[in-house]
């Protein structure tokens, strides 16, 4: 028997993560994707919004220039009542008013109703039909044999000039229905012309065809531009459209995140009320057994783990505190108690505090203090927390019989500086933005078998920026770390300059001699205000 063929390995390609589209091209897709669409829902070519708009435009222009029009058919009338029979130039002006009463109404019904796709498609080709009805009753009038002499050439050429310039304009907003206004006017003179069949008649026929050229063209600009502005009015209220959506939006997330920063700072000053009540008894009660107030322990291990309770405990206690500290600060309810502060000061009693650890790893700190150090305006809890973070993390990553430098000085601008460098292990170049976040730790905190929980840093970096101060960390692998924090020349709080001869005395000279004694008013009255005395 033939073995089974073996089964192919299927192997599943990791997907590709999706590539984000930046919103400028994601705006001209969808731009891309409506005009396409509105090309083929549209009978013009353009966006049936568009369509509408244009269609309410002419009809607006029709009804607004009602009385033009009107005047043009009166004028024309009689005119051609002197220049033929009356009866003729009565009815045909009768008739053309109707026909522009039956227009206007058509513009009024248009602006009453509501428009739809399928209505407008009909109104445009209603108002097509009644253009090519108006241009044909000025046609019958101005076609109409008057005579062959230069007065009948001059005044047919001029109504005809009339009648096409404000049928373009009327009609500009729709080309197809000033094309169908003008044109069978343009083409009944230049062939009356052409059939009278002289040059002079010719030359008429020719210029009476560029006119109508140079109004459809001019008709076709106006209707362009008019278009123009539609699209850039859509566009602006599409782009308001999308700024009140995403102001909408980001509103919306603002308030989410408000909600979520006042319920992590309930969360968090109820979870440390709620943690600080029983870790003072653990605190309590493991310094006891650790101490043996009451008596030594049966068995001595217990001793030391009472030491290590109270230690964990300590610990935890330390890193709720900076968990609080840090939270108030991100929140912006860190308040600063400001006050003059000895930078020195702080630096020793720190080093104080500290140096029973240090010495316990063979750790040497040097001090570099400059004398006369004027004091610094600022919160002394928050530069004693400053120092303290620093030297802390020195300490933790320093290697047996390491050294480190602690540097209270003044900078080049007329502030001070605080440094604290170290001989440690270091920090990789591209962990130092880690490190510097909250939460964050780098790899060699991660191998130390002393971790902490990353906030240290973080807390020292809030407290000296709202100090208005700089925080530079400067480390290298293998070699060190250097963190050094400055203040700012407006905090040092420098001495007075002594006061100048001309300034007042600080109490009033009651010498007087006698000339001033003599001219002092007597028996002057204390009470005199208001009086006139």
């Amino acid at each position: 028997m033939s073995e089974p063929a073996a089964r192919p390995e299927v192997v599943q390609l990791p997907a590709e993560p999706p590539v984000a589209v930046p919103p400028r091209n994601r705006r001209a897709a969808q731009q891309r994707v409506r005009e396409a669409r509105d090309r083929l829902t549209s009978t013009s070519g353009t966006r049936p919004a568009f369509d509408r708009e244009l269609l309410r435009q002419y009809a607006q222009t029709r009804l607004s220039a009602s009385l033009v029009v009107t005047l043009l058919v009166v004028g024309t009338g009689i005119l051609f009542g002197f220049w033929m029979q009356p009866l003729p130039a009565a009815a045909w002006s009768c008739g053309m008013l109707c026909i522009h009463a039956v227009i206007l109404r058509a513009c009024n019904r248009y602006l009453a109703e509501t428009p739809t796709p399928n209505s407008t498609h009909k109104w445009r080709l209603r108002f097509i039909f009644l253009d090519l009805l108006y241009g044909l009753s000025w046609t019958v009038i101005l076609v109409h044999p008057t005579g062959v002499d230069v007065v009948s050439n001059s005044l047919m050429m001029f109504l005809m000039l009339l009648v096409v310039a404000v049928s373009s304009m009327l009609a500009a907003s729709l080309p197809i229905a000033a094309f169908a206004a003008t044109a069978p006017v343009t083409l009944g003179v230049a062939l009356s012309f052409i059939l009278r069949g002289t040059f002079d008649n010719y030359v008429l026929a020719v210029l009476a065809v560029a006119a109508e050229g140079y109004f459809a063209l001019l008709a076709q600009r106006l209707h362009s531009t008019t278009l123009a502005t539609l699209e850039a009015r859509a566009e602006k209220d599409a782009l308001i459209g999308e700024l009140e959506q995403a102001k909408a939006i980001s509103d919306e997330a603002r308030h989410r995140a408000e909600a979520a920063n006042v319920a992590k700072s309930r969360f968090l000053a109820q979870m440390s009320h709620e943690l600080r009540t029983p870790l003072n008894a653990i605190l309590g009660f493991s310094e006891v057994m650790k101490s043996e107030i009451f008596g030594g322990h049966a068995v001595p291990v217990y001793k030391d783990y009472s030491a290590d309770i109270h230690n964990s405990g300590v610990h935890l206690l330390n890193l709720i505190n900076e968990i609080l500290d840090l939270s108030r600060i991100e929140a912006g309810r860190y308040e600063l108690n400001e006050e003059a502060v000895s930078l020195v000061h702080v630096v020793a009693d720190c080093h104080h505090l500290l140096k029973l650890r240090a010495s316990s790893r063979g750790i040497t700190i040097h001090e570099v203090f400059e004398h006369g150090m004027p004091r610094v305006w600022g919160d002394e809890r928050a530069c004693r927390q400053i120092v303290l973070n620093l030297l802390s993390n020195a300490i933790k990553f320093t290697p047996q019989s390491g050294e480190i430098w602690l540097k209270v000085g003044w900078t080049a601008s007329g502030g001070q500086y605080l440094s604290c460098k170290d001989t440690g292990s270091g920090i990789a170049e591209e962990e130092i933005p880690i490190v510097l976040a909250s939460f964050g730790q780098g790899s060699n905190s991660i191998k130390s078998a002393e971790q902490g929980a990353g906030l240290g840093l973080p807390i020292a970096k809030s407290l000296i920026d709202m100090h208005g101060g700089t925080f530079t960390l400067k480390s290298k692998l293998r070699v060190g770390t250097e963190v050094i924090i400055t203040f700012p020349p407006e905090r040092v709080m420098s001495a007075l300059a002594p006061m100048t001869p001309d300034a007042p005395p600080l109490q009033p000279n009651y010498e007087m001699n006698v000339a001033d004694e003599k001219r002092r008013p007597r028996n002057k009255p204390i009470m005199n205000a208001g009086t006139g005395l």
